[in-house]
């Protein structure tokens, strides 16, 4: 077994073919066959899939993917890497991730995202950071962090879990576990996009400036309504919503974008 423990895997699915072709197809999980796999259906909102899969979670090591993720195979040799790193630097970390931004809006981490390619670079160690980005999460059941059961719908809910977490003097790290999101990428959001950013605004006042790894809040939200603006063109002006496509077949992409991003002794290691 390449993790020292066994792992769970929440996963919130509203697609059951996107969920088989993507985080199930996914090249990790032929060595991990002691993992678990919570597939949450029917919830109004990431928060409540989330919480009701930690309580059903039954192993400590908690994994919350997308169902649109791609794990490559050696992306348990780099969560364990970044796992033994963290034992030494920061025993009580609260939650982990795959891509999250600093408070100065400084981005950290290593993934793939349809529309993008390649995002950022392998990193030689956790790097702290104010959020992550919802594609993976990773917490420590024992750890008691639980996502609000407030936020609506399913946006922010990364920057909720994060801000919770430093709350409990707990921080929060970008590690380098390259993963692959196989996404639609909208170029405009929906309503409830700007509905969660309002609600984690309230919610968290005092903590404003917030940097998310996608807008930044603040008491104005002057990015917010920038960011509206542009929509307005793209949907009105140039008739265009979506950026990156979906790829319906994903052995192409792990062919293409999976493995080369891993250093060549973890590539060696999972062999």
């Amino acid at each position: 077994m390449i993790l020292k423990e066994n792992i769970t895997f929440v996963v919130a699915v509203n697609n059951d073919e996107v969920f088989r072709r993507n985080f199930l197809s996914s090249p990790c999980l032929a060595s991990m066959p002691g993992a678990q796999i919570v597939e949450q259906k029917g919830f109004a909102s990431a928060s409540k899939a989330y919480n009701d899969g930690l309580d059903r979670a039954l192993y400590d090591l908690v994994v919350f993917c997308h169902q649109d993720v791609l794990l490559p195979r050696t992306w348990p040799l780099q969560l364990q890497r970044a796992l033994d790193q963290l034992a030494v630097l920061d025993p009580k970390w609260g939650v982990l991730g795959s891509y999250g931004k600093t408070s100065d809006g400084r981005g950290w981490g290593h993934v793939y995202s349809s529309g993008r390619a390649v995002i950022g670079e392998p990193l030689n160690r956790p790097v702290p950071v104010q959020t992550l980005d919802e594609i993976v999460i990773i917490l420590r059941k024992s750890s008691g962090l639980r996502f609000d059961p407030n936020l609506p719908h399913f946006h922010f809910y990364g920057t909720d879990i994060c801000l919770r977490a430093a709350t409990e003097a707990l921080q929060s790290y970008a590690i380098s576990a390259y993963c692959i999101h196989n996404t639609q990428q909208l170029l405009v959001l929906p309503s409830e996009f700007y509905e969660c950013g309002r609600y984690i605004k309230r919610v968290w006042h005092d903590c404003l400036p917030i940097q998310t790894t996608c807008v930044r809040i603040t008491r104005y939200n002057l990015q917010l309504y920038e960011k509206k603006l542009r929509e307005f063109y793209l949907r009105y002006i140039r008739n265009k919503t979506i950026g990156g496509r979906r790829i319906n077949n994903p052995e192409l992409l792990i062919a293409e974008f999976g493995d080369r991003a891993t250093p060549p002794a973890l590539r060696s290691a999972a062999s």
